[in-house]
């Protein structure tokens, strides 16, 4: 079983004195299991299925792995995939979705204890991660519970002119993978606050661009090419671009207040529908199903916060001549930057030669690498 895990299983919130406990969803420790050796998780898997209750899982969760033979490979892979694609979009930011090592029952650290807009995107990207893995291991033939997507089989009609297609092959079966990220994501959140229900809006909202993202994709066939006919299939997009179009929302997200309506979850349970969410500011309109919403308004992540558990933009690598982001000025929030020149060895004067071998040269090259004072 992978050291990392664990930990992660075995540990439940032993905090020092004076230092408060981690919460969070402790799923996400799954990730792990996606960096070993396809031997050595082959064994993990097994014996993590002999003693489940090694799994940093809730009962429920175990219970519908244990039905859905399979699907904690394709978990652990969505939730390496979600954490991989948040650092990739905020690589270029002050917070940069730091995780953490130290067998913490939260990856992400303290900061989704709060109400922040990072937050709201943590809770999307993974719940999102786990619907696109799944759907794709249905279609894989790597899950006995499902198959291919229930799209329907048949020709469709065309305009005049148009080439005819008709549905076949094997969809990727994001209901199937919706469904299940649903009951398996959903199950952590407990209690009756409006953090609960912030949550479960955001994962649905993860799931929903996992969703729309579908795109069809075809196949001709005919004499010599002459493609009189298409057969066409439903493909999940990929995930690059669920995390851009998460990150669009995360730009655009919205601050919400409680409502005045009495108990919102009781009420969302019993009309089976999602809570409307009033912004804090009257201008702007009611966050829809795809929007992020927090309430929590951000720090500025420019020093060290222990209550966090982020260590500030000290020692971050900057862009000295982008304006952006990733730019010394914003990076290192006015305190300056020191700048080190070190020799970098590159492929140079590449050559073609037929046929077909490029060959280079190895450079010597001098670079500037610039970093943010502490």
């Amino acid at each position: 079983m992978p050291r990392d895990l664990a930990n992660t299983a075995r540990r439940k919130n032993s905090p020092g004195r004076g230092q408060e406990a981690v919460k969070g969803p402790r799923w996400w420790a799954l990730a792990s299991l996606g960096r070993e050796r396809m031997n050595d998780l082959r064994t993990s898997v097994a014996q993590l299925y002999t003693n489940p209750r090694r799994l940093p899982l809730t009962r429920r969760q175990r219970k519908l792995l244990g039905r859905n033979p399979g699907t904690l490979l394709a978990v652990a892979q969505g939730a390496r995939m979600a954490i991989e694609e948040c650092q990739f979009q905020f690589r270029y930011s002050r917070w940069s979705c730091p995780t953490l090592g130290d067998g913490s029952a939260s990856v992400f650290g303290r900061i989704v204890q709060r109400g922040f807009r990072e937050t709201a995107f943590i809770y999307a990207i993974t719940s999102a991660g786990v619907s696109h893995a799944v759907a794709r291991a249905c279609s894989e033939g790597a899950l006995h519970t499902c198959s291919c997507g229930g799209y329907r089989v048949g020709r469709e009609r065309t305009p005049r002119g148009e080439q005819q297609w008709e549905w076949s092959g094997c969809s990727d079966n994001v209901d199937f993978g919706v469904r299940f990220s649903r009951r398996f994501v959903d199950v952590v959140e407990r209690g009756r606050d409006f953090r609960y229900l912030m949550n479960l809006h955001n994962n649905h909202a993860g799931r929903v661009h996992v969703k729309r993202g579908m795109q069809k994709e075809c196949k001709c066939h005919g004499m010599s090419g002459s493609c009189a006919i298409r057969t066409c299939w439903m493909r999940l997009s990929p995930f690059r671009h669920v995390g851009r179009g998460l990150r669009d929302r995360y730009d655009g997200a919205t601050r919400v207040l409680p409502g005045n309506e009495g108990n919102v979850r009781t009420q969302a349970l019993r009309r089976r529908k999602r809570p409307l969410f009033q912004p804090a500011d009257p201008r702007h309109k009611p966050p829809t199903r795809r929007d992020l919403v927090y309430f929590d308004t951000s720090p500025s992540f420019c020093h060290r916060d222990v209550t966090l558990g982020f260590r500030g933009t000290g020692g971050r690598e900057c862009n000295v001549s982008s304006m952006g982001t990733d730019g010394c000025d914003l990076m290192c929030c006015g305190r300056g930057f020191e700048s080190q020149t070190y020799v970098a060895r590159e492929r140079c004067s590449c050559t073609f030669h037929w046929c077909c071998q490029v060959r280079c040269h190895v450079c010597s090259v001098t670079k500037t690498r610039h970093t943010c004072k502490g």
